[in-house]
């Protein structure tokens, strides 16, 4: 599903906002960005969104070669049935050949590694999607005395290496042209060097209602909306695909802002 210029129309009514405003924050002609949002789990949501990622590409270039950035801002685990999966296809072949691909860290993978630090200090993990996580690697949740303990050595045993190795390199941040790049946004009046790792992985207010023109546009995931949410400063792209169905990714092309989303599931 591709959601363009009269999709954006339609967010500029109700928001009272366009998506551009001055100079396109991109070079005409140069890069391709494409950022996606949160996926939880969703592997079946991220093949489909991959497919319409190399789709929209190949139309965009043409014949002509340009360089293609995919930014995943994190929140690849918990809540969906195969976290384990998304991992995988992650670490796989990119869905477009030579592109780039950046892999911003989500509250949830902070979780999820201070649950393999320390089970009781990150026990909080398991009530909001972990034990979801457990299970896509082949844990079971089980019980009895010092369940979480063993909850978190079972994880160490079964987590493979890559995916470790994945989940520890993540990055805080990335930015490009006039765009910034984090999982959950930015604290309003520091500078983008200045933030701290912490509000750029689980901060909502005061970033979410705050008319501050930061000084790049804040690309991020972390708060659910029905449909993506375009203000001056900011877009938001998590559209909560673990139960919606839908996953969105957000296309930059010079001065132009388009949406690819999923088409969810029938339902059964």
């Amino acid at each position: 599903m591709v959601l363009g210029g009269s999709f954006l129309t339609r967010l500029g009514r109700r928001f009272g906002v366009v998506a551009h405003e001055g100079l396109p924050l991109l070079e005409e002609g140069g890069a391709l960005i494409y950022a996606i949002g949160d996926i939880h789990g969703c592997a079946r949501e991220l093949d489909s969104l991959h497919e319409q990622i190399a789709a929209d590409a190949a139309h965009r270039m043409g014949a002509r070669h340009r360089p293609v950035t995919l930014v995943y801002v994190g929140d690849y685990v918990d809540r969906g049935p195969d976290s384990a999966g998304v991992i995988e296809r992650l670490l796989g072949p990119a869905p477009i050949g030579g592109a780039e691909r950046i892999y911003l860290r989500g509250n949830h993978e902070d979780a999820m590694l201070a649950f393999l630090e320390d089970a009781e200090a990150g026990a909080e993990w398991l009530d909001y999607g972990g034990l979801e996580t457990l299970k896509s690697y082949g844990v079971n949740p089980g019980g009895g005395a010092l369940w979480r303990q063993k909850l978190s050595e079972g994880l160490a045993a079964k987590l493979p290496a890559p995916h470790r190795q994945f989940l520890t390199s993540l990055r805080d941040r990335w930015s490009y042209g006039g765009y910034g790049f984090v999982h959950a946004g930015i604290r309003p009046g520091l500078a983008w060097d200045a933030q701290k790792t912490d509000d750029l992985l689980w901060i909502r207010e005061p970033f979410l209602s705050s008319r501050t023109r930061f000084d790049r546009k804040i690309v991020h995931g972390h708060t659910i909306t029905e449909m993506p949410d375009v203000r001056p400063n900011r877009i938001g792209i998590d559209t909560g695909a673990f139960h919606s169905g839908i996953l969105t990714a957000l296309v930059i092309d010079g001065a132009m802002e388009a949406f690819l989303q999923t088409i969810p599931a029938p339902l059964s």
